[in-house]
């Protein structure tokens, strides 16, 4: 098996081409997948032999993991393999199985990375890991012969649907996470992130086109996590290595001033709090504004903000060795849309990033499926189109490095299809790309803060934007709020969790306001 993997001259052909070609076990096939004991191996097509033509073989491996997709919930998402190559290379295969018996589902459009544009959708270029530790989001390489080193549905020879009782399985190449760690969670845009995997260092069942046989280049995403005080003076965004406190102007100054107001003192107070727990040497302090006035009033004006916020803020400190950093960027940077008043309100700010302060590591959840306790009246109820909605919480488990996930489900309990559109309907200043569920709040009422879902960015110079890290309800994903009767789908949403807390408030677009337990 060790001389398959990345060895044989067919699949180097193939790499030097584009994406290496993988014959993928049990595509297109008339019988739903089984489970099979763990030492029955799935079969494979030697690459010497790949053809357009999937292989014949149903792809038996028992699966490391197992979700749903949220928009077709027959649609079953299986981690069956999970390889680390060379210490720094992970082969991730996904097996998708049909599990009803209703119309053939598409796969290609929503195993797609909707955070770059690749032209077709042809690719299943979502399959990733998300290291918790790093806040990376980590999705396959680029070669340099085409989009994603990944199934290829056109060059892999396999259809765009899996029929009922049919299953395919999907692959794709990527860097493996820091650290060499035993589990990694797994990433799909179809569902819930995939908890606590497995990562076996043995060479994985196929063939695979070899990352190291061309130049490619790894694609990824900064997780971003933002939070704010429960007076909405400063919001911070925590991504694993820099906080980035961001103070309202409107609470610093008055109206086209630099003097700090008498209520400032209170607001730099807790920032040089966080200073002094950080192992920070440099402190950067930047004044922005939103959009009105031009840049002759809004320039010089910002870098005079940023100077007064470094001077108040230096003496507040309670260690030395600091040194201090100020610019004023005007208009140039804004975080959010300035169409809408919130948007330019949170725009008028002045940022202060330093390293983070280290928190003490905490256990992270073992259960790729996890309930809350027993007791827990963890339910809201809504209407839509005229139909009773009902949505439960399902999860809010702890990940490693200060991360959280939730996980709720949205039911139509009536009679007819109905539309619940909320979810979507969040905050219109945050400007996400796409439209998401991410009108979801989490709070902590002792901390007084609030968290909000977090964020994928993309780095400067690919795709603009920012990404939620939530279910995605746009593009070929749009159905994804349609409901038919009877009909259940589950949603996600990453976020911050404060240390110390035991329990937040969750509040999910117009359900009731809950208090759920962090697992």
């Amino acid at each position: 098996m060790s001389n398959r993997i990345l060895a044989l001259a067919a699949v180097m052909t193939l790499a030097a081409t584009g994406c290496g070609m993988s014959p993928q076990p049990g595509q297109r096939q008339a019988a739903p997948a089984t489970t099979a004991p763990a030492t029955t191996p799935a079969a494979t097509t030697p690459a010497a032999t790949s053809s357009a033509t999937p292989s014949a073989t149903q792809d038996s491996r028992p699966a490391l993991a197992e979700t749903r997709s949220t928009m077709n919930p027959d649609l079953k998402v299986e981690v069956v393999g999970l390889n680390r190559l060379k210490g720094k290379h992970l082969v991730v295969q996904i097996r998708l199985t049909h599990t009803g018996d209703g119309k053939e589902v598409s796969w290609t459009g929503q195993m797609g990375d909707h955070t770059r544009p690749l032209g077709e959708i042809r690719w299943a270029s979502g399959i990733g890991v998300l290291d918790e530790r790093a806040r990376t989001w980590i999705l396959p390489y680029k070669p340099e012969g085409g989009p994603c080193l990944c199934t290829d549905q056109k060059r892999d020879g396999i259809g765009y649907f899996v029929d009922p009782g049919a299953s395919i399985t999907l692959y794709a190449v990527l860097p493996a996470p820091a650290g060499n760690p035993e589990s990694a969670t797994v990433v799909t845009p179809l569902a819930p992130p995939m908890l606590n995997v497995p990562i076996s260092d043995e060479a994985p069942q196929g063939d695979f086109p070899d990352p190291d046989a061309e130049p490619v280049t790894p694609v990824t995403r900064r997780v971003v996590l933002p939070s704010e005080s429960a007076d909405r003076t400063e919001e911070t965004s925590d991504d694993g290595k820099d906080l980035q406190v961001n103070l309202s102007s409107d609470v610093l100054f008055a109206v086209d001033k630099a003097v700090l107001t008498p209520r400032a003192k209170a607001v730099l107070a807790r920032t040089a709090k966080l200073v002094d727990a950080s192992p920070a040497t440099q402190v950067k302090v930047e004044g922005h504004a939103d959009s009105s006035g031009n840049d002759a009033i809004n320039d010089p004006l910002s870098a005079r903000r940023a100077q007064a916020v470094r001077a108040a803020l230096a003496p507040l400190l309670k260690r030395d060795g600091v040194a201090f950093q100020t610019k004023g960027y005007g208009s140039r940077r804004p975080l959010y849309s300035n169409d809408t008043d919130e948007g330019k309100r949170r725009n008028r700010r002045v940022t202060v990033t330093f390293a983070k302060p280290q928190a003490e590591p905490v256990r992270p959840s073992q259960d790729v499926v996890s309930t809350v306790g027993p007791g827990e009246d963890l339910t809201g109820s809504t209407k839509a189109d005229g139909q009773p909605i009902a949505m439960e919480i399902t999860g809010l488990r702890r990940l490693p490095g200060g991360l959280g996930l939730l996980t709720y489900t949205v039911a139509n309990e009536g009679t007819a299809e109905a539309w619940y559109n909320d979810l979507h309907d969040g905050q219109d200043w945050q400007s996400y790309k796409y439209q998401a569920a991410s009108a979801v709040v989490l709070t902590d009422q002792d901390g007084r803060r609030r968290y909000l879902p977090g964020r994928l960015q993309v780095p400067s110079g690919d795709e603009a934007g920012s990404y939620c890290a939530c279910t995605d309800v746009s593009g070929v994903r749009l159905g994804t709020e349609k409901f038919a009767p009877g009909q259940k789908r589950e949603f996600w949403g990453l976020f911050a969790l404060p240390d110390a807390a035991s329990g937040l408030s969750v509040k999910i677009a117009g359900f009731r306001e809950l208090q759920v337990p962090i697992q």
